[in-house]
């Protein structure tokens, strides 16, 4: 029975993304039309574990519209009309972007019935996107159905009464007032008053503290304007953006940026180590102990980089002592959404860092690039790869080793532990990527983090999933350790470059290790649970441990076999 569901769970994904992308190439699709009903029915077939309880019409899923509109622009829930454009020039007039909390993009409020949302890093942006929106629309029809009387008049109840009274704010509501309210509002949504209150917390803060009523009000009211064809959603496409995605417009540009200040610093005939990685775990491990004069601390102090995780000021001190120390700080304006630090190892004192007793004596040079998105990983590690032309002379890039540190879903454990990947397996398809990694699992014996090693699935997205289809890809002969959204992207590019268009040498050492954020099979602990906080410390800091050994030995072999 599994095996069956998960074969109609990855028929029903790759149908999605083909629908999803034929509607872009479209230009544009009404969420109550045929097609928008098309993904919905794809959507509710999947039934993802991280939207909970989507297929139930009784019960609004909480935690899944927390998660949602963490990425999606503040206000999206009063718009009948989304448009998505590329980077378009909105920011040279008037208009103040919102930015949402989890996502890093810039979406504008054009009116009072439109948002407009950019998307720079590719296609898997806008299939994310299209997602997170066809769950806003399930739970806002089903809002719809719970809050008016579904006949010619759609009349609304008496707790959708209470609910707009409480939104439009006429009247100043005692605490026991709000209580039966939010008492009439759980009703509504099917939820228990506890839970109900936990998400008004949740949802509201000191500036907004109605936000759960205002989301919950304008869902119902945009949903019902579209059922009695007043204002109709649509959600658009620019042409601007139908000519740029595919074509490496922002990865280009990016690209051509780092080697031209690699160029400009003397750094581009030198070995490269690349690292996609978070903007802060290197830079504390070579240079924190000596920013904060922590000069006896030469073994690796997860309390420290905890501290320094927790404090701005902390955070600043180091950033300032690296840039002091010769660091390069690359704050990207290309559209990417990636920065990126150099750092010229050949001025790094180790002295101070837990690396000080390997003698280092090569002029490697590190360059850390923050997270990519989706396929956004192929476009910019492709164009990185690539020979750089100044001045009419073309220069390969001296790429010496590739390490890949993330995040990703963990199937095998819990939440913190490490996976370590032996292939990557691009979900929907039997493309596979084997390679030899060098982190093993005998690098991180640990006694309160677990490893774990093996094949991983690169996805497609990862509120994609449900239950059926990671236990399939955990119990048979796949023998899946976790899920990610970007591996398969990176080895592609690196198998093409090293093996094929022998744009860098087919020498180089490839590393990629993976802390877990989540576990999409335990009740919990998916990524609409909330994230790691302090407990991503020790994991981040043992695989960047790990990542920057490798690469100081491999300097100190070199400079051995020279002597």
């Amino acid at each position: 029975m599994t095996n069956s569901r998960a074969r109609e769970t990855t028929e029903a994904i790759e149908r999605l993304y083909i629908s999803m992308r034929h509607l872009f190439y479209r230009g544009f699709f009404k969420p109550a039309g045929v097609s928008g009903e098309s993904i919905r029915s794809l959507l509710k077939t999947i039934n993802p574990e991280i939207y909970g309880t989507m297929s139930i019409p009784s019960k609004v899923e909480l935690d899944g519209l927390m998660y949602v509109l963490d990425r999606l622009p503040e206000g999206i829930e009063e718009c009948a009309f989304i448009h998505l454009t590329s980077d378009e020039g909105f920011d040279k007039g008037s208009f103040e972007p919102i930015v949402p909390k989890k996502r890093r993009r810039n979406c504008y409020r054009i009116d009072e019935h439109q948002m407009n949302i950019e998307v720079l890093l590719g296609r898997s942006e806008i299939y994310d996107i299209l997602t997170h929106l066809t769950f806003l629309f399930i739970e806002a029809d089903k809002i719809r159905n719970l809050s008016f009387i579904q006949d010619e008049n759609w009349k609304p109840t008496r707790a959708f009464k209470i609910i707009e009274e409480v939104v439009k704010g006429e009247k100043k509501f005692s605490r026991k007032e709000k209580e039966v309210a939010l008492i009439h509002l759980s009703s509504l949504i099917g939820r228990t008053f506890e839970e109900t209150l936990t998400a008004y917390n949740t949802f509201g803060d000191d500036h907004n503290p109605d936000r759960l009523f205002k989301i919950i009000y304008n869902l119902a009211k945009v949903s019902l304007e579209d059922a009695k064809q007043t204002r109709e959603r649509e959600i658009h496409f620019s042409a601007i953006l139908k000519e740029r995605v595919g074509h490496h417009y922002f990865g280009e540009k990016w690209a051509d940026k780092v080697k031209e200040v690699l160029f400009e610093n003397n750094l581009h005939m030198r070995p490269l180590h690349i690292i996609s990685a978070n903007m802060h775990s290197v830079k504390n491990m070579l240079y924190a102990n000596d920013a904060l004069k922590k000069k006896d601390h030469k073994e690796v102090d997860y309390k420290l980089y905890g501290e320094i995780s927790d404090k701005k000021e902390l955070r600043d001190k180091v950033s300032k002592y690296a840039l002091e120390e010769g660091m390069i700080y690359i704050n990207d304006k290309s559209g990417s959404n990636i920065d990126v630090q150099i750092i010229d190892l050949s001025k790094t004192n180790l002295k101070s860092t837990p690396f000080h007793d390997i003698k280092f004596g090569g002029d490697d040079v590190i360059m850390v690039f923050d997270y990519a998105f989706g396929e956004q990983a192929y476009e910019v590690m492709d164009e990185l790869l690539r020979p750089y032309e100044h001045k009419g002379e073309v220069y390969m890039m001296k790429v010496k080793s590739v390490s890949i540190m993330g995040k990703a879903g963990i199937l095998a454990g819990g939440k913190g532990d490490i996976m370590i990947p032996t292939s990557h397996i691009f979900e929907g398809t039997a493309d596979n990527y084997p390679f030899e990694n060098a982190l093993k699992l005998a690098d991180f014996h640990d006694d309160e983090l677990k490893a774990f090693e093996g094949p991983m699935i690169t996805v497609l997205g990862t509120s994609l999933q449900n239950r059926d289809i990671l236990s399939y890809f955990m119990n048979t002969s796949w023998k899946a350790i976790g899920l990610e959204m970007e591996g398969a992207h990176y080895q592609k590019a690196i198998q093409v470059a090293s093996k094929i268009r022998h744009h860098i040498s087919p020498d180089l050492f490839v590393m990629y290790a993976y802390y877990a954020s989540d576990n999409p099979l335990e009740t919990g602990s998916t990524l609409s649970s909330g994230g790691l906080g302090l407990t991503g410390v020790k994991p981040t800091y043992l695989i960047t441990l790990r990542i920057l050994e490798k690469i100081l030995q491999s300097g100190k072999k070199e400079t051995s076999a020279k002597k």
